[in-house]
């Protein structure tokens, strides 16, 4: 009922809103003439059957004019502007006897003149122009350029008998009209029997050995893209079976081109023809049987143009290798050789070459590697010139911040990078960070807060383990690496004056570009809070709720100093900490009489300041699967899948069997007087994007996360709990203010330890480098298997999925090139918090909007 008297209240506005958009849409036409027609569609049909190929529908010569969600908005602005901005201006002027005599009094002659070349009178019309999109005129010239191209693309398909007409529908809209293209098929031509003709003994018995595989085969339909895919499957095959200097070109099928002259059951006869090597010469091209080359001898060039001189290079020999220096060699030899997957006696291969510039690339001590052979009769000599790159690199960055916390913050980076530190590749980073401010609340002990950091990372281009040797089962060629970071971080005046210490022992290899692993064995971190006392100014809601429960008993006289009195009125509060902590106390106590419902809450409040204050020890490893398909920046149909474990105190545990642990009074063992994490952690994060056409792309996310606490710890540290709402979440809330589960964000920062996270996204283009988007994203957070027993909040089986969240709305993304702005306005559709009855649509208007910004596509 109260939807629908808010629709009824503002029925007046909706419809004022669609009369006006019905009146734009009328200015669609302002530009067509009496015996034009507007190109409203394109449509192509088959055997009397309609196309939805993106690869079809491309080879339409004229395209219809551009819409934003069915709306013209490009034509329109188009149709805003002058036709003729320079004589209406005129007409304007001279439409009055003595109009122009009092501008030349007022202004002068010149700037009259200037006036009719403004931006108001004619560079708004060329802008409207420039933005906008001339209406789209069925032109007859393009659409039988589109049926030629049709009847090529059947061809290509084996349909050489293809027939090809259009008809202009214009029944349906005024001046407007839909363009059906038609094609008759008729009958496919089929490959009938498949031949080969090979110059080469060498090149027909590769062949042979691969031939299994073709892409082009008796009986099956004539496709020309079955016969590119096979030359360049041969020529891949060829070259990476010692076949260097193989061509391409090479390569023909002879075919019969005169389709009249094969016979009525449509087979066709193919033969294929693998000629030999053509080399040019000064007079004339000679033609040679292609033979397997193999290395004879690997130089590698370390200081290639380090003084602009090649000459005066020392060399020594390693492994069959040849290293050529200035002055001193700067690298281990056998890091050189690693890089190298070229071998003397070995057969040339392609991807030995490609394999050498990603390893040599990622050493980052060089930059991009030359490569080059020379070749005598059936021998190479591979040369490779490496350019070093800096030893040095200097960064530094400064940044302002602003939030509810922080009224002004200024923070400063700085960080050091050398390379070729050990002369093995390695790269040692040395990273400082600061940031400094005032803070927003003033209650705090201090108005100023200060943050600080540092960072020391070690990489080695290698996998780096004690005892071990990883090269049989991680090859040099899947980029191993060995990442170890040790960094440690002091807060002043922000939370609870919260101290990290971290270190990370961790390995990654990449085995193609689309497949990538990371090991971290161990990830140890340290959390430690060093102004507890302050949990009650730092988490608003938690001394609300406790201040508000304290309200029924403050006439108490035991309690009398657990409270003040605030300024200006009678109304007393809990002091913090004396008060609060010494009310709980009383309640937990049974120092004063409470009813049940009050110490139960007070029971969850102080819990809660028992979780969020205390020291955490993580000592944990984890594994990292990474796999996706994209095939380059532009690539708009792809899939990313993403699968993490980690498990955390099993070594402590393992450990505390030969060394006696210290216990707490919670039966906790401790370690250095804190007691450690034990839990094991999955996510599953699995990414499809949708090129739909014309840049409109469909995006899906689905995420699932649990971490489950067992053994030593009975919740999840705060710090590797999961949180719902924000940019790159569900954008109708914020961050940390979504559930757990049904509750109402109880708490200033809301965690759990399982969460659901679905998210849709239409992104679509809207002018220029603006683009828009309609998302709707699902999901939330729970407790499960820890110590929270509060059912609003807990994971209770399919039965809790009623409360996954929803949240609707658009955005506005600005692409600068090398990073996306990101504006998203989110709507509460569903909202689990309410009661069942009032869940959804309750606060779906501006009003009770969020608009969340940020830098990039959420996912």
């Amino acid at each position: 009922m109260r939807i629908l008297w808010r629709f009824k209240k503002n029925i007046a506005k909706i419809s004022l809103l669609f009369f006006a958009i019905a009146i734009t849409s009328c200015n669609a036409l302002k530009r067509v003439g009496d015996n034009d027609l507007l190109l409203t569609k394109n449509n192509v049909y088959t055997n009397n059957q309609k196309i939805n190929d993106e690869d079809v529908e491309s080879l339409i010569v004229q395209k219809k004019n551009s819409t934003i969600l069915g709306y013209p908005l490009r034509l329109n602005l188009y149709n805003l502007a002058k036709k003729n901005p320079d004589s209406s201006f005129q007409n304007w002027l001279y439409k009055k006897e003595k109009r122009e005599q009092r501008l030349v009094n007022l202004l002068s002659q010149k700037q009259v003149n200037r006036l009719g070349e403004s931006f108001i009178v004619k560079g708004m019309s060329v802008w409207l122009k420039n933005i906008g999109e001339a209406p789209s005129i069925i032109d007859s010239s393009k659409t039988t350029k589109t049926l030629e191209r049709l009847s090529a693309y059947y061809d290509t398909k084996g349909y050489f008998n293809n027939n090809t007409t259009f008809e202009i529908d214009s029944s349906k809209r005024k001046k407007r009209a839909a363009i059906n293209y038609k094609v008759a098929l008729g009958k496919p031509f089929k490959l009938d029997s498949v031949s080969k003709k090979i110059t080469s003994t060498v090149i027909d018995s590769i062949y042979l050995a691969h031939k299994s595989n073709s892409f082009v085969k008796s009986g099956q339909q004539f496709d020309l893209n079955n016969f590119n895919n096979e030359r360049e499957r041969l020529t891949y095959i060829f070259r990476n079976n010692g076949i260097y200097n193989f061509q391409e070109s090479s390569i023909s099928y002879d075919i019969a081109t005169d389709t009249t002259k094969i016979a009525n059951d449509q087979l066709m006869n193919v033969e294929l023809v693998i000629a030999g090597l053509k080399v040019r010469g000064d007079s004339a091209i000679t033609t040679s049987n292609y033979k397997i080359s193999k290395f004879n001898k690997v130089n590698i060039y370390t200081d290639y143009l380090y003084d602009g001189e090649e000459n005066n290079q020392q060399s020594i020999e390693y492994n069959n290798y040849t290293i050529y220096y200035k002055d001193k060699l700067r690298y281990k030899p056998k890091t050189l050789v690693n890089a190298i997957f070229f071998k003397k006696d070995s057969i040339y291969r392609d991807i030995d070459k490609i394999r050498t510039y990603r390893q040599i690339t990622s050493l980052n001590v060089f930059k991009y590697p030359s490569i080059n052979f020379d070749q005598e009769n059936n021998t190479l000599d591979a040369n490779v010139y490496l350019a070093s790159r800096s030893k040095y690199a200097l960064e530094t960055n400064l940044e302002i911040t602003r939030s509810n916390i922080r009224r002004l913050g200024v923070g400063f980076g700085s960080s050091l990078l050398m390379r070729n530190i050990f002369n093995g590749a390695e790269t040692l980073s040395l990273s400082a960070k600061g940031t400094f401010g005032l803070l927003s609340n003033s209650t705090l002990l201090d108005n100023f807060f200060s943050e600080i950091g540092g960072d020391i990372n070690l990489n080695f281009p290698r996998i780096w383990l004690p005892f071990i040797n990883t090269d049989k089962i991680i090859p040099n060629y899947f980029l191993p690496q060995t990442r170890a970071t040790i960094g440690t971080s002091f807060q002043k005046n922000i939370g609870l004056d919260k101290q990290t210490f971290n270190t990370i022992l961790g390995y990654n290899w990449t085995p193609s570009d689309f497949k990538q692993n990371t090991v971290e064995l161990l990830n140890i971190q340290y959390v430690n809070n060093k102004n507890t006392n302050r949990f009650f100014e730092v988490y608003q809601s938690s001394y609300n709720n406790l201040d508000k429960i304290a309200d029924n008993y403050e006439t108490l006289p035991e309690l009398s100093n657990f409270f003040r009195t605030e300024d200006g009125s009678t109304n007393t509060a809990l002091t913090i900490p004396e008060g609060t902590n010494g009310f709980m106390n009383a309640v937990l106590n049974n120092e004063i009489a409470t009813t049940t419902e009050d110490k139960d809450n007070v029971r969850s409040i102080k819990e809660r300041q028992e979780r969020l204050t205390e020291n955490n020890l993580i000592f944990a490893s984890n594994y990292t699967y990474s796999k996706n398909n994209k095939k380059g920046i532009t690539d708009n149909n792809y899939y990313q899948f993403r699968f993490k474990l980690e498990s955390a105190g099993n070594f402590l545990s393992g450990l505390s069997y030969l060394t006696p642990f210290k216990e707490n009074d919670d039966k906790q063992l401790l370690v250095f007087n804190v007691p450690y994490s034990q839990y094991i952690k999955t996510e599953l994060d699995y990414i499809k994007y949708w090129d739909l056409n014309q840049s409109n792309v469909l995006a899906f996310r689905s995420f699932t996360g649990i971490a489950i606490p067992y053994g030593n710890s009975e919740n999840i540290p705060f710090v590797r709990s999961y949180f719902a709402g924000g940019s790159n979440d569900n954008r109708a809330w914020f961050p940390y203010s979504l559930g757990p589960g049904k509750t109402d964000a109880i708490n200033d920062f809301n965690e759990a330890n399982f969460k659901i996270a679905l998210n849709l996204e239409y992104r679509f283009p809207v002018l220029g480098n603006f683009n828009g988007a309609i998302f709707a994203d699902a999901g939330n957070i729970w407790n499960v298997f820890d110590n929270v027993e509060d059912p609003n909040a807990t994971f209770n089986g399919i039965e809790s999925l009623k409360d996954i969240a929803l949240g609707t709305g658009f955005g506005v993304r600005y692409d600068a090139t090398y990073f996306i702005f990101r504006v998203d306005l989110g709507f509460k559709t569903y909202n689990p918090a309410e009661i069942t009855s009032k869940r959804w649509f309750r606060d779906y208007n501006f009003a009770n909007s969020v608009l969340q910004i940020g830098i990039n596509y959420p996912f």
